[in-house]
């Protein structure tokens, strides 16, 4: 059984959001085993991230998405301190040939979640893994990708409650990229 894992950091839980519709499409696939993984501000100690359980369910993951909010044209320093302790997986090739994707929220329709987006695929070339985009057209008269992004799934939201934003068709856009994870990772197990 193929597991996909959705690692992530929020600063005001909009991200958090956005994680659990991905989490949420991936796990609507038959025969796909889910992890939903927060990075905690805990786990970092002088700029720092060590969490090693976390690290063993990456590890075991055949498919890793990547999710932060976009803040100041990338991605939040505590996702950057979560990628930087990957070091020693990249230096030992452990993540090769993983599936990986991303997502990103900001407060501007473009908001610069590209260059979170592009930070999260060079990370995941960096460990020899295999990107899968978004594969929906934009604008879709249903607001699926509505913000027009083609790398992963992206989302707006400004200062409305979580509970508000990202609106219903972000978080659709958000399930679409982790079905599409969790459709590849079971074709890749058979």
């Amino acid at each position: 059984m193929p597991t996909v894992s959705v690692i992530y950091f929020s600063g005001t839980g909009h991200t958090t959001k956005l994680a659990e519709a991905v989490t949420k499409g991936a796990a609507s696939v038959a025969g796909v085993k889910t992890n939903l993984i927060a990075i905690s501000g805990d786990d970092i100690n002088k700029g720092r991230y060590s969490n090693d359980a976390v690290f063993a369910q990456l590890d075991a993951s055949d498919a890793i998405i990547f999710g932060s909010p976009t803040y100041m044209g990338g991605p939040a320093a505590q996702f950057k301190a979560f990628a930087d302790a990957t070091g020693g997986k990249w230096y030992a090739q452990q993540w090769r040939d993983k599936i990986a994707a991303g997502f990103s929220v900001s407060s501007s329709p473009a908001g610069d979640k590209f260059s979170t987006l592009q930070y999260f695929h060079t990370l995941a070339m960096q460990h020899s893994m295999v990107w899968v985009g978004l594969g929906e057209m934009p604008m879709q008269a249903n607001g699926v990708n509505r913000l027009g992004s083609f790398a992963g799934a992206t989302a707006q939201a400004g200062q409305e409650s979580p509970d508000v934003a990202p609106n219903a068709a972000d978080k659709q856009t958000g399930e679409l990229l982790g079905k599409r994870v969790a459709e590849y990772a079971l074709k890749l197990k058979k």
